[in-house]
């Protein structure tokens, strides 16, 4: 997209995410309330929980002609399941580190995300599912905290049915929700009722 606007108009971080039901949203806010407190940060615990599938910045008046283009990938896309797995650490070049989960099975949204990359023209880049549990965090911080969670083998698993637009200011800020897109092909998905339609 181009990114010369004007200077009045303002710009929007949107970012687009998977987000696992309110048990699992729950059981993860717990890991990160617990993080929280050993490292004494209260507001790592009051992100929202979900996996990051795309993120862009630009102006609101592009947001009908984005929505139109996600609607399209949701409409191609079958509903499939996510598993959960280990804890880990990643230290970024910047020398941050972040503590996430992993996906177990992290096919389904390797795919979802290089269909939402070709829908829009761009070229694929690395993609590692996870739910962020705190981020931007020094090495010592790290040294401390994963001894404690490596252990723990976070098993979940919950059916991914639809994906979210959140945007915030460009500045900074809350995401809030702009639309949830539900899979056009969701009568294949794991679980449904669907599957016990009469022929």
């Amino acid at each position: 997209m181009n990114t010369n606007y004007e200077i009045s108009e303002e710009v929007f971080d949107y970012l687009v995410v998977v987000q696992p039901d309110a048990l699992v949203a729950k059981d993860v806010t717990r890991i990160r309330q617990f993080v929280a407190t050993e490292l004494n940060d209260t507001l790592m615990s009051a992100a929202p929980v979900h996996v990051a599938l795309f993120r862009s910045a630009f102006p609101e008046r592009f947001q009908n002609d984005f929505i139109n283009m996600l609607e399209e990938v949701a409409r191609k896309q079958a509903g499939f399941a996510i598993y959960t797995a280990k804890i880990d650490a990643l230290r970024h070049a910047d020398g941050h580190n972040s503590v996430f989960i992993n996906v177990a099975n992290p096919k389904p949204l390797m795919d979802l995300h290089r269909s939402i990359m070709q829908t829009f023209e761009l070229k694929p880049q690395s993609f590692k599912p996870h739910i962020m549990l705190a981020r931007g965090l020094q090495d010592a911080e790290v040294n401390m905290i994963m001894p404690l969670l490596a252990q723990q083998i976070f098993v979940r698993s919950f059916n991914c049915h639809c994906f979210s637009l959140l945007k915030r200011p460009a500045g900074g800020g809350k995401y809030e929700r702009v639309k949830d897109f539900v899979f056009g092909d969701i009568e294949h998905m794991v679980g449904s009722l669907f599957n016990y339609a009469a022929a």
